[in-house]
């Protein structure tokens, strides 16, 4: 194969993404690599004024036709309204990156009903609803992709992210069944696990005193980046992946076997 080739087959020319929790870090680095292929991008926001900047800044780099989209995923249907939205917006979605969530660190014993719900409607309950209206139009089309964001955290739980954790794990296992239910119409599903990536959320605990230890079980000696996750995104994402369903790929410098 000529190497004009392979580098086609990561193009992503007149294929629509829709990419949760896109206006920054992980999201954001995903979405402008897959507008960097070639794709139209939808970057979800939670629709505060603040993520509403950072969205339409990301559409800005993006180009391609990108739109910002504002969805609380904490209310009751809004999954099934961004994906109505999106597809008004765009007519088609082939590709969803599964990558919005919230993280509630409490004691088991500590753990309400509030702070359970809140968790599972934004990491379990939005997702569903994106699936239930996104998967169909793929499997019609006879294309489409689907990356759940995973963590470190569905195997190696930490002990104040037991609904977290327990939501990761939940949605890995997803991605596994709908692998199998969907593969045979073109559409691949699978999970792409970061470990240790210097974000706005872990700030805390990586200047504590557990960020020299988390940095200890670090194989590769250093803490990811947003873009260490971009190219993994792209790769399943794209007709470069197209034989990649049902994975679970671990972006996380080879803590998950430390």
């Amino acid at each position: 194969m000529a190497q004009d080739d392979v580098f086609a087959r990561f193009r992503l020319d007149g294929r629509t993404a829709l990419v949760t929790g896109g206006r920054r870090e992980i999201g954001r680095a995903i979405a402008l690599a897959l507008a960097g292929a070639g794709a139209r991008v939808a970057v979800h926001h939670a629709g505060t004024a603040e993520e509403a900047r950072d969205a339409a800044a990301v559409v800005a780099e993006a180009g391609q036709g990108a739109q910002a989209f504002a969805a609380d995923f904490s209310a009751k249907n809004a999954g099934a309204k961004l994906a109505g939205d999106v597809l008004a917006a765009f007519g088609a979605v082939d590709i969803l990156v599964l990558n919005a969530s919230i993280e509630i660190l409490q004691p088991v014993i500590d753990i309400d009903r509030a702070a359970y719900d809140r968790q599972m409607n934004v990491n379990v309950w939005a997702t569903l609803q994106l699936l239930q209206g996104l998967l169909p139009g793929m499997a019609a089309r006879g294309w489409g992709r689907v990356v759940t964001i995973g963590s470190v955290q569905q195997i190696s739980p930490h002990q104040q992210m037991l609904v977290y954790a327990g939501g990761k794990a939940l949605q890995h296992n997803w991605a596994i069944s709908l692998a199998r239910q969907y593969g045979g119409q073109g559409v691949t599903v699978n999970n792409l696990a970061p470990g240790i990536i210097a974000t706005a959320r872990n700030a805390d605990q990586r200047a504590g005193p557990d960020g020299a230890a988390l940095l200890a079980r670090v194989p590769v000696g250093r803490m990811g980046v947003p873009d260490d996750l971009a190219g993994a995104a792209l790769l399943l994402c794209s007709d470069a992946g197209s034989y990649i369903n049902g994975a679970n790929l671990y972006v996380d410098g080879g803590r998950h076997v430390n």
